[in-house]
């Protein structure tokens, strides 16, 4: 994965004339967490990001940026579990990014302009969210920089999307091709997902437009 297609996207976008600038804000879940996490610590123009339970590490493939590759976390499958329904639960397949040997993993994320919020569903059954929003949080901390903010919502899976989504507890690995068990009660799962996009629209609208208040979307 190269990361200069989507500096290719933040110029465009900076460029766009719809779009307001002088910045732009970063949304990403799950891999598009970490590749957003990526995104903020090598490149210019962004001044807020949003990670819904991502990983802290480069994950599923190396990332490439001009001369520098950052290598995946890399996972070992055989820890993975099968539910009841015979779901696939992948929350353990993961290798932990403190281990040393997995260390070169890491992004950089002290390297980021602005801040960043992360959302996280305690019952995540894809990869351990709340363990990697307290790395995050105590990196920036020991490069001098400020904590995060970090949002964890009980009894929430791991795809917290739009409010009124479906709440989506299992789905088929788009890479895996086989059924994932993502976690989550659907009523606190839904409830999460009213207040995150509540709660993203603020952090966007203060970093990005300066505004300390917004008003709650009407969908």
């Amino acid at each position: 994965m190269r990361l200069e297609y989507f500096e290719e996207a933040v110029d465009f976008m900076l460029q766009h004339p719809k779009v307001k600038g002088p910045n732009v804000g970063l949304l990403g879940f799950s891999k598009g967490g970490d590749l957003c996490l990526s995104m903020a610590s090598f490149l210019k123009g962004i001044t807020a990001t949003v990670l819904i339970n991502a990983c802290v590490a480069n994950t599923i493939a190396p990332l490439h940026y001009k001369d520098m590759i950052i290598p995946d976390l890399g996972n070992e499958l055989s820890n993975k579990k099968i539910t009841e329904s015979g779901l696939l639960n992948l929350v353990d397949i993961w290798k932990n990014p403190l281990e040393e040997h997995n260390h070169r993993s890491l992004i950089p994320l002290e390297k980021a302009q602005g801040p960043f919020l992360f959302i996280v569903g305690l019952d995540d059954h894809n990869w351990k969210s709340e363990f990697y929003a307290h790395i995050a949080s105590e990196r920036l901390q020991a490069h001098g920089k400020n904590k995060p903010q970090i949002i964890f919502y009980p009894e929430t899976g791991h795809c917290i999307d739009p409010p009124y989504f479906p709440p989506s507890t299992a789905s088929v690995h788009a890479i895996l091709g086989e059924a994932v068990f993502y976690g989550g009660e659907p009523r606190a799962h839904s409830r999460a997902q009213e207040d995150a996009w509540q709660q993203i629209q603020i952090f966007f609208q203060k970093y990005l437009n300066g505004k300390k208040s917004v008003q709650h979307s009407k969908i």
